[in-house]
């Protein structure tokens, strides 16, 4: 494992790999909800993201093509509303 997957913070060692957890093609038939930053980090450094439902994927497609998925929507809807429109859709 290469040195720059470890960083470490206040004298802690923390692990930040991301292990894709998909489904078959799950990923492709909705659009999910993901935080506004990390689709930003997606595009430019080619990340995966990580969806309001757990879903993580690398982003390549037009959300606006695809259905909601159900279970980013319903988290969503039941998150306070607030200022920072940190969630979008992906």
């Amino acid at each position: 494992m290469a040195d720059e997957d470890f960083r470490t913070e206040g004298g802690v060692l923390v692990d930040e790999r991301v292990e894709e957890q998909t489904e078959a093609g799950d990923h492709e038939r909705f659009a999910h909800y993901v935080r506004k930053d990390k689709i930003v980090e997606s595009a430019v450094l080619g990340a995966p993201v990580v969806a309001l439902c757990g879903k993580v994927w690398v982003p390549s497609r037009d959300p606006g093509k695809f259905p909601v998925c159900p279970e980013c929507k319903e988290i969503f809807e039941g998150m306070p509303s607030g200022g920072d429109g940190g969630d979008h859709k992906e």
